[in-house]
């Protein structure tokens, strides 16, 4: 199997359980926060939503530049927001189909205009900055919809609130 063929399952698989925790999201109460510090849950779950878009943007572009502006989604519904996963996913499976394998090789800059956070090869931009940022990032939604009372879908078996 091909290196873009496992990133592919693997988006595959994680983005089953992305789309069931998203679909889970509470928007009355976007606002809603464990901490000071935190994002609130309508910012982490748009965030979440949008972490599909950085396997494609790996792949057609040499990094990214926070001193540009990004375009971030505004959702207002629940629906709104798995709309924005699903068609950050569709395109980030189609990136992966249509790739070449020599393309993983070539490198992915993270900057802020001049400034160079990191230079890694675009397929640990992939698996770090795409992927594994995705299940961090679900993880966390995970906690607020258990601090919320909300019943949390399983993502590699049940969860507490489901059973076998």
């Amino acid at each position: 199997m091909s290196q873009l063929a496992a990133f592919a399952a693997e988006l595959k698989q994680e983005a089953d359980s992305t789309r069931k925790m998203l679909a889970k999201v509470p928007f009355d109460q976007k606002d809603w926060k464990p901490h000071e510090k935190s994002m609130t849950l309508g910012k982490l779950a748009t965030h979440v939503a949008e972490t599909g878009r950085w396997v494609a943007h790996a792949l057609q572009n040499d990094g990214i530049d926070f001193a540009q502006p990004l375009d971030r989604a505004t959702p207002q519904s629940t629906e709104e927001l798995v709309a924005i996963f699903e068609k950050h996913y569709q395109s980030g499976i189609a990136a992966l189909e249509t790739a070449s394998e020599a393309e993983l090789g070539k490198n992915w800059v993270v900057r802020a205009g001049e400034k160079i956070y990191m230079e890694i090869p675009k397929a640990a931009a992939i698996r770090g900055w795409a992927l594994s940022h995705m299940i961090h990032h679900r993880g966390q939604l995970s906690v607020y919809l258990r601090l919320l009372s909300v019943p949390v879908p399983g993502m590699y078996g049940p969860s507490a609130d489901e059973t076998m």
